[in-house]
């Protein structure tokens, strides 16, 4: 059997997501399950702050006006897709991860006070000894219908991209509203924490070994070469 391939995430990282999948020779479709508007925040004193912390693009992307004050703070950034969001931004970087915003904190030598711009839905954080940081939400995730995807999804053949918690719990909702059988479906998640998101009783549930879309896509090709996976289809 072969894998039909599913991406869920909201745009621009879709798009991004697409073209890689595609260059690897992936078959795949996209379906944003949800948009990223911005959330009016107040700017603090950019003089408290050495840095800011980074854990998506969309903090770039819709950052809005409080970026303008902050242009001249560097940058820890998750990974090279919000590297590359900053850089155009004009910022520059004082650290690019590669494994989730928790080790890029770790990494950072104290003390240094850090301003984390973040969306509503974030994962919790602990600052190493020597440093802190404080948060403002700038965006928020609005979730959006399924229902494109339905003919795909009941086919016995998606294998179906989460890279987000929001994203996998309302995926899950979605798929019980349409009443597709989730035995049916096969999920390839960014990292545990959102297979977990997703819930029970899928076909498959398969988390790529790093939390970044490289990892991600090296599992999803090789799943799609060597399927591990047998579908219930509905008769």
């Amino acid at each position: 059997m072969s894998f039909h391939c599913l991406a869920l995430r909201p745009e621009p990282g879709l798009a991004a997501t697409l073209e890689k999948a595609r260059a690897a020779g992936l078959a795949i479709t996209g379906h944003a399950l949800s948009e990223i508007r911005t959330v009016a925040w107040d700017c603090p004193d950019p003089g408290a702050y050495d840095g800011l912390l980074i854990g998506s693009a969309n903090a770039i992307l819709h950052g809005g006006n409080g970026l303008a004050r902050l242009a001249d703070k560097p940058v820890y950034a998750v990974g090279e897709a919000t590297a590359a969001a900053a850089r155009a931004a004009g910022f520059t970087l004082a650290m690019v991860g590669s494994g989730g915003l928790q080790g890029v904190l770790d990494a950072i030598s104290g003390p240094t006070n850090l301003l984390r711009i973040a969306g509503e839905e974030r994962i919790e954080l602990k600052p190493p000894p020597g440093v802190t940081f404080d948060e403002v939400i700038a965006y928020r995730s609005v979730s959006l219908p399924l229902d494109p995807a339905m003919p795909l999804l009941a086919s016995g053949k998606a294998l179906v991209l989460l890279h987000s918690a929001a994203t996998a719990r309302h995926f899950a909702a979605e798929c019980d509203r349409l009443a597709l059988t989730r035995r049916s479906i096969a999920l390839a998640a960014l990292g545990p924490r959102i297979a977990d998101a997703a819930g029970g009783g899928w076909g498959a549930v398969h988390t790529a070994v790093r939390p970044d879309e490289t990892a991600l896509l090296e599992m999803v090709l090789d799943l799609c070469q060597n399927p591990r996976f047998n579908p219930v289809v509905p008769s």
